[in-house]
């Protein structure tokens, strides 16, 4: 089989363009990078349109899956990582289908990859029903939130970049109560949060829920930290109340 080895193939070339945010979301497609990440995509049954992999890597590939030699130093042209995992895939993003749910994240303005990352690996772990992202919050298909989620992505439904005044009335026509992680004075301790549907609010890392989550919300929710610290990280917080809420 006949192996790439410049970096300035047609089909790399295009490959490479979805590094970039822009890229991803004209075309619809995003980068995998890994073996895990590959097997929990084929399990998922989603769309792979191409597999580029080093020659020592090949054994590893599932048999049901075609795909494209490259050299080592064209495959790192397709990460962002300084040592590769030896395999790089184009997967078409899924087409979300609206259901009824019961329990949501949302992040609002969450600007860190692995948060981001973290926070949707975490509400897959805990049995949330799907996340929900606002347009400011880092891409869920760069390579960073890809490496965070780990395949969760795979295992719950996704629907991101919503510009939050539509996002916020969409919950709130569905009829999930709102959740909105604030330490504000008519806050309540997550401790006393009793609630069978809603929508977890969690905000930006420095500044919080926006005005506009406040105003929406039904209700306030923080954690009480008996320690010195003055907050806790966001990713650590939520955890915390998609365990216990």
């Amino acid at each position: 089989m006949e192996i790439i080895t410049s970096r300035e193939n047609k089909k790399i070339k295009e490959s490479r363009k979805l590094l970039s945010r822009k890229a991803r979301k004209q075309t619809g497609k995003y980068l995998i990078e890994g073996f895990h990440l590959l097997t929990e995509a084929v399990k998922a049954e989603v769309e792979i349109l191409d597999v580029f992999v080093t020659a020592d890597k090949v054994e590893k590939i599932p048999a049901s899956v075609k795909y494209t030699l490259v050299s080592d130093e064209v495959l790192k042209t397709l990460t962002e990582t300084g040592s590769p995992q030896g395999l790089v895939a184009v997967v078409k993003q899924s087409e979300n289908i609206k259901i009824s749910f019961q329990k949501v994240l949302v992040l609002e303005n969450v600007q860190d990859p692995g948060n981001v990352g973290t926070m949707i690996r975490t509400a897959d772990a805990a049995g949330y029903d799907a996340v929900f992202t606002s347009s400011d919050t880092a891409d869920i298909y760069s390579p960073k939130v890809m490496r965070s989620m780990q395949g969760s992505n795979f295992h719950l439904p996704i629907f991101d970049g919503i510009e939050a005044a539509l996002l916020y009335d969409d919950l709130k026509t569905s009829g999930l109560e709102i959740l909105v992680t604030t330490l504000s004075d008519q806050s309540v301790s997550y401790k006393k949060v009793q609630s069978e549907r809603f929508a977890l609010v969690m905000g930006n890392e420095g500044n919080g829920v926006s005005e506009m989550a406040i105003e929406k919300a039904d209700q306030m929710v923080h954690i009480d930290m008996p320690g010195q610290a003055e907050s806790l990280n966001v990713a650590i917080a939520a955890g915390i109340l998609m365990f216990t809420i």
